[in-house]
């Protein structure tokens, strides 16, 4: 470059600063400092120890970004370089310069080695990819189908198994048991791209693999290998089938019903995917499979897994005592908050376990939408402490002759939080000390009454205690908060609260 802008500027006889600036992409005044300086100065500038870009210490994290995704644009590795790093400040055309010279260094030097080994070995390898395709015409309606691919890597034998609702694990083991059932055997290996339906949380290649595909394998007898992210050609022939199927067998079909497409389906298996020529091998699938690759497929069976919709299954509690099930929320007891629980569903509903005894801790009805939370008030309450405890309790504070007639005014008042309001009445008790008799007596002669009242009242009537010593009762209202929820009347000698 150095050479090209010297003879470019020809001693003066050349272009101009601004056209070599031009013709070269080279700033002005780095243009300005090259033609300054003698070949010798020129060569000590560049060996110099000292002479460093601000770029030189980001270029370790570019070229490990360049390693692991080659396509990421210079825009997306500023984005990424100003999120891990603070003080990052070098400008937009000095870091696509960098980066367009590291991809040449880095991306251009990767050599992929292939290993085709398992596509020689009969029964051994089975590739899995969901799909979608969206605007189905079924039953005159734009619907979304959902949809599992299976591809045996030896025969490039098929199957497809689709579903009108977004995946989840149940489905997804119910597509694996029709799979392999289709297949009449189970390969050695299946292998998944990195889907939740799988695998839950990859470092460092060690996978945390989803519980229930982990079981299902277990007991059916095949391994789980999950590809690299973002590495389509290690799974290629099933992503050309993903393809295969949205266009050759979903595109510009309509159907009356879903049972009308599983039947297409099916009949596009047997006379169409697996019966052509293969691309790849030149040879027809169904016929290799017979005659190569059954015998060598592992025995299969249906385990009962596979019909225990929501058996085996956990979910983390959160703080509020919720967890999720089918995209709504439900409660469970105050115990089990940020606990462990096990579900399993029977019917319409849903049954909460406890994760070491196994035994029932909560039931709910199944919703069958979205988006909603299934409470039980109980379950935000010690439940520990009886109802009948708490009367009891208060009785015995009370007296019999008012504690039970207090008990049934406040559940005749707040049926749905009668315990709450008798562990109120206890607390007031205990802050404000035991009514007497005469206090008691009015509260009581209420129509209705709540704890709130009952402190509002007790805390009043303390401070402005009856006299009955003359025969006439006469209290000395001065409480705003007592006005508010009585009045006083004087029939016969007798207080009555309204």
């Amino acid at each position: 470059m150095i050479h090209r802008i010297k003879s470019l500027y020809d001693n003066g006889n050349g272009l101009s600063i601004r056209a070599i600036s031009r013709e070269t992409g080279v700033s002005r005044n780095t243009v300005r400092k090259y033609l300054r300086l003698d070949e010798q100065q020129l060569c000590d500038y560049k060996d110099s120890p000292e002479r460093v870009h601000q770029i030189d210490r980001y270029f370790p994290y570019i070229k490990h970004l360049l390693r692991h995704y080659p396509g990421l644009s210079s825009v997306k590795i500023q984005r990424k370089l100003k999120q891990k790093f603070a003080d990052f400040a070098v400008s937009d055309r000095t870091l696509r310069r960098h980066v367009a010279q590291l991809r040449e260094q880095v991306c251009e030097k990767q050599v992929r080695y292939y290993e085709p080994v398992l596509d020689m070995v009969p029964g051994q390898q089975c590739q899995v990819d969901p799909g979608e395709l969206r605007k189905v015409v079924i039953g005159g309606k734009e619907t979304t189908v959902y949809f599992v691919v299976f591809v045996l890597s030896y025969s490039r034998l098929m199957y497809v198994a689709c579903s009108l609702s977004p995946i989840d694990t149940s489905t997804f083991i119910r597509m694996h048991d029709a799979a392999f059932r289709y297949f009449g055997g189970c390969p050695g290996e299946v292998v998944y791209d990195q889907t939740k339906l799988v695998v839950i949380d990859e470092q460092y290649r060690e996978l945390t693999l989803n519980q229930r595909m982990a079981e299902y394998a277990t007991l059916v007898g095949y391994s789980i290998r999950a590809c690299e992210g973002y590495d389509p050609e290690s799974k290629g022939k099933v992503e050309a089938g993903v393809k295969y199927v949205k266009n050759n067998a979903l595109y510009g079909e309509t159907f009356a019903s879903f049972a009308d497409l599983q039947g297409y389906l099916c009949e596009w298996l047997d006379e169409v995917a697996n019966v052509r020529i293969h691309g790849t091998t030149g040879k027809q699938p169904q016929a290799v499979y017979e005659a190569e690759e059954r015998a060598a497929m592992q025995p299969y069976l249906t385990p009962a897994v596979v019909h225990q919709d929501g058996q085996g299954m956990t979910r983390q509690a959160d703080k509020t005592g919720l967890i999720s099930f089918k995209a709504n929320k439900y409660s469970v007891p105050l115990a089990y908050q940020r606990q462990q629980v096990g579900v399993r569903q029977e019917g319409n509903q849903l049954i909460i376990l406890d994760c070491h005894s196994h035994q029932e801790i909560a039931r709910h009805p199944l919703h069958q939408g979205q988006g909603k939370t299934i409470k039980n008030t109980n379950h935000y309450r010690d439940p520990s402490v009886k109802i009948t405890e708490l009367e009891q309790q208060v009785v015995k504070q009370i007296g019999k002759a008012h504690g039970h007639t207090l008990c049934a005014l406040l559940k005749a008042t707040s049926p749905k939080i009668y315990r709450d309001q008798l562990s109120g009445i206890l607390s007031i008790i205990k802050r404000l000390g035991v009514p007497d008799e005469a206090q008691i007596q009015s509260i009581c002669q209420r129509g209705q009454l709540t704890a709130r009242q009952f402190e509002t009242l007790l805390a009043h009537l303390q401070q402005a205690p009856v006299d009955n010593s003359s025969g006439q009762a006469e209290e000395k209202i001065s409480s705003g908060a007592l006005k508010r929820y009585q009045s006083l009347t004087i029939q016969g000698g007798e207080h009555v609260l309204h």
